[in-house]
């Protein structure tokens, strides 16, 4: 007998589900209700338009609709709902020269257990830039986009180098700006919109507005957002300034987001379009939990007494894009090529009174300066469809340590590497082919990778240039064989190319005892996987989809010590190597059933187990998240809408950490709540509860790592009972 696993519950509740009787071919079923919605369109799963019941892999579309229901104030808002993605954003808690805990804001996108610069994120095509940190010093990723200025999202799973080459280790988040023809609907040659926005979890607002107009063969658009906020609130109840402080540290935020467009139709094939984006993002901190709690004759002269924090994000780029689309050539039907340039940076500044040590501070920046080229094209032949395209970047990455009193056996300014041009460039081929029932997708891509460090104000060591290739083949399966019962396959592999803070890591403190140096053999991580599944639609009302993956991954890059005892005279030499392998496996559930027009529920269950193989010991992933379960419920009547969401998070198993002394989240419980009323048909008005128990909890994704004897747990809790308010205009 099958034990109660979540795999064998699936299992047995889609038993059932394929041996139901299907009517749906019969005239005598045709159903009196409204038709169900049609799924979805991706373009992310194959770089292609294609339902997402029609491509061999699991993703997750937010069309502008879904995008504005949720009115999310992140992608960590955004993604929250999905059962098998989290983004992670710690507490700020960081330290001036020690912990950079917190301090990268929203880091990154984890799916299925890989994360940060192995899940590729990418903005119209652009890469966004990379996460990077060294000691105090962290840059995240996911905080360089407004969601308020998407027009669409999509999750991609697994990996994802055939089509995006390097960095598609794990899988892709591919967004895309709003455009002229978003808002200029049903031949409106004039639209616009602008929104309020207050949400108690940081106590901030929102100011947005976009307005869109076309004129003969012109097309343009600008939108505008600003936000106003402070840090993210907690169940922690201690207010002390000192490191026993559980509340947050006192913070504001200001962000200033920019986009515009102007587009050109040249003929009926061909037309133009620019796009000029800028974002920036301000952080100031008032770091009380990094303060010493006692002050009396014991008190050591370096103790902090004061720590000021003041963090700048920026992102500006320029892209013209040139599309060519004509369905009646006889071999070329769609072209799109885009040459972009993007300049972004991080800067962090801390000021650190000491007790009676003289006070120190830091200041550091990561810098990426991109230009690229990218062309697609695609060609339409009796029962197949080829995608093809070119890509090419070049990269000139910099960093910069400087500030005052550095450590014994250091001097400021410093690089923590050699400024570094990054170049990648890729090719790639996929076949759509159609044979009745079935499609198959075959796909290749063959990229190469160089990085060129410059020894120009480096005093880290030798610099080691690098350079590789890397292909990756893809083949995806689908069968339709009844609505009820669609089996799918894809197998697929990925890499990830080293960066450039990974080959020459070169850092020195003689006094110390430890350094670090370059690896010119250092080889790309690699990724091969599989995924298999099962969808379907029952009498046009109710669809699902079971998927089961493994993904096997080898040349995990890792910074280990590789020779030394840690005396100046023998000091420990760091190294990043390729050490070790790893394993995520996993299985998914979702149902969606939309009984009568208007009211629609869903429900997903996610289940992964990862492990790491270093010297023969298998090892937990602690980017693994634990067992959840998501159900919403969405109805909509006249100009009301009614939406509720609650959410199951199993507890983390000790045997699923990497330690015994980490903390480990007991299972929680969230449920949301939402309404939304048109009260004009250009104006409606939302609220939504958030954890309406007002439960403490924590997320694993923003507390691993942490000890389970910390005295300030409460301080990495998630928020409570929050309220969310939004009013929007549409013109």
């Amino acid at each position: 007998m099958l034990r109660k696993t979540p795999v064998a519950l699936a299992l047995g509740a889609l038993a059932a589900l394929a041996t139901a009787p299907s009517t749906a071919e019969t005239p005598s079923s045709t159903p009196t209700a409204e038709p169900r919605k049609l799924a979805e369109v991706t373009v992310s799963a194959t770089r292609t338009e294609r339902s997402v019941e029609a491509v061999p892999n699991t993703v997750t579309v937010y069309g502008s609709q879904r995008l504005q229901q949720r009115d999310a104030r992140d992608l960590k808002d955004l993604l929250d709902p999905e059962v098998d993605i989290t983004v992670r954003a710690t507490t700020g808690r960081f330290t001036a020269a020690g912990a950079s805990t917190g301090r990268a804001g929203n880091e990154g996108i984890n799916i299925r257990g890989l994360e940060g610069n192995q899940v590729l994120m990418s903005l119209d095509g652009i890469r966004l830039p990379q996460s990077f940190s060294f000691g105090a010093f962290a840059s995240g990723r996911a905080d360089y986009i407004d969601t308020e200025l998407l027009a669409g999202a999509e999750v991609l799973r697994g990996p994802a180098s055939t089509q995006f080459g390097s960095d598609g280790l794990g899988g892709a988040l591919v967004l895309r700006t709003l455009s002229p023809e978003d808002l200029l609907t049903r031949g409106r040659r004039q639209a616009g919109f602008a929104a309020l926005g207050a949400y108690s979890m940081d106590r901030s607002t929102k100011l947005s507005a976009g307005f869109a107009a076309s004129s003969g063969p012109w097309q343009g658009l600008l939108a505008a957002v600003v936000r106003r906020g402070h840090a993210v609130e907690n169940m922690g109840r201690s207010e002390v300034a000192n490191v026993n402080r559980t509340t947050p540290n006192p913070t504001d935020i200001r962000s200033h987001s920019l986009l515009g467009k102007l587009g050109l139709r040249l003929d009926s094939r061909h037309a133009l379009q620019a796009t000029l984006e800028a974002r920036q993002r301000d952080t100031d901190t008032e770091v009380l939990s990094a303060h010493v709690a006692v002050i009396d004759a014991s008190t050591p002269a370096t103790a902090v007494i004061g720590l000021q924090a003041r963090d700048r994000l920026d992102r500006r780029r320029l892209s013209l894009e040139h599309r060519y689309e004509d369905l009646n050539a006889a071999w070329l039907q769609l072209l799109r090529t885009q040459v972009y340039v993007q300049d972004s940076k991080t800067r962090q500044h801390s000021a650190e009174d000491r007790y009676t040590a003289p006070d120190r501070s830091r200041d550091g920046f990561y810098k990426e300066h991109v230009q690229g080229l990218a062309t697609q094209a695609q060609t339409q032949l009796p029962g197949q469809r080829l995608n093809y395209g070119l890509e090419l970047s070049r990269n000139h990455v910099t960093a910069l340590r400087d500030g005052t009193v550095p450590p014994a056996g250091e001097t400021f300014p410093n690089k923590p590497f050699p400024d570094t041009r990054y170049q990648l460039a890729g090719a790639y081929l996929q076949d759509e082919l159609e044979f009745g029932d079935f499609s198959v997708i075959p796909g290749l891509r063959l990229d190469r990778y160089s990085l060129k460090p410059s020894a120009e104000g480096y005093t880290g060591g030798t610099v080691v240039s690098l350079s590789d290739q890397a292909v990756t083949p893809r083949l995806g399966l689908v069968w339709r064989p009844l609505p009820a019962f669609q089996p799918y396959m894809q197998w697929s592999q990925g890499f990830r190319a080293p960066t450039p803070d990974q080959v020459n890591n070169g850092f020195a403190n003689p006094a110390q005892g430890y350094r670090s140096i370059g690896n010119p053999a250092l080889r790309p991580e690699h990724a091969n996987s599989l995924e298999l599944g099962l969808r379907g639609t029952l009498d046009e009302h109710l669809r699902w989809q079971l998927s089961l993956y493994q993904n096997r991954y080898r040349d995990f890059i890792s910074q280990n010590v590789v020779q030394g005892s840690g005396t100046p005279a023998d000091p420990l030499v760091f190294q990043y190597i390729n050490l070790s392998q790893a394993r995520i496996r996993g299985m998914e559930l979702r149902l969606i059933w939309q009984p009568l027009a208007g009211l629609s529920l869903s429900t997903a269950l996610a289940d992964t187990r990862g492990d790491s193989t270093r010297a023969g010991v298998d090892t937990p992933l602690d980017t693994v998240q634990p067992t959840r379960l998501s159900t919403a419920l969405r109805w909509e009547h006249g100009d009301w809408a009614l939406q509720a969401a609650w959410q199951h998070v199993a507890a983390k198993k000790a045997s699923r950490s990497s330690s015994a002394s980490h903390f480990l989240p007991p299972a929680y419980d969230v449920i949301d709540v939402g309404l939304s009323y048109r009260i004009h048909p250009t104006l409606r008005a939302a609220a939504l509860i958030t954890n309406l128990g007002d439960r403490k909890y924590w997320r694993w994704s923003d507390v691993r790592g942490l000890a389970a004897n910390s005295p300030v747990l409460d301080a990495y809790t998630a928020p409570g009972r929050q309220l969310q308010l939004s009013l929007r205009a549409d013109f």
